[in-house]
């Protein structure tokens, strides 16, 4: 089991990387203007999508396994939420299989602006949800701060 979750955690982060760096590739398609530069981003759009589809299809593999494995995760209520987030990060990856299909015909209209657009809402996203667990964190169950302090 253990090397399952291990595997399941390498994938995720494999995954990931692509999710998160192929809109930056994106920008710079977007905001190139050569077409030597277009066609080396391409290739690379391309290469990192297919790092990308192996990584999610393994951490999805590895994941299912684990729930195979050990069926009691499936009635824990943290499980129904993180398999939410798996699959709206799979309707993600398609969208930016979607992205990199027009890119790679030259037929996205997108800007840099609408493309940087949709990676700063990705770091808000992220900052608001790290703030959130963070702040929750530092109180205890009583709603004093984690070392008695009452906040005063």
């Amino acid at each position: 089991m253990l090397w399952l979750k291990a595997f399941h955690i390498i994938f995720v982060v494999t995954w990931f990387a692509g999710l998160f760096y192929l809109p930056r590739l994106f920008v710079y398609h977007a905001e190139a203007s050569e077409p030597v530069v277009r066609d080396r981003l391409k290739v690379m759009e391309r290469k990192l999508m297919i790092m990308t589809h192996i990584g999610g299809a393994l951490a999805v593999a590895f994941g299912i396994a684990m729930l195979v494995l050990a069926p009691g995760f499936l009635r824990m209520p943290w499980m129904h939420v993180k398999l939410t987030l798996v699959a709206l990060l799979i309707v993600y990856h398609f969208w930016l299989l979607h992205l990199k299909s027009r890119f790679a015909r030259d037929a996205c209209g997108w800007s840099s602006n609408a493309c940087a657009g949709s990676t700063r809402f990705r770091r808000y996203c992220w900052s608001q949800s790290s703030s959130w667990w963070w702040s929750s964190r530092s109180e205890d169950r009583t709603g004093h701060g984690r070392r008695g302090t009452t906040g005063i």
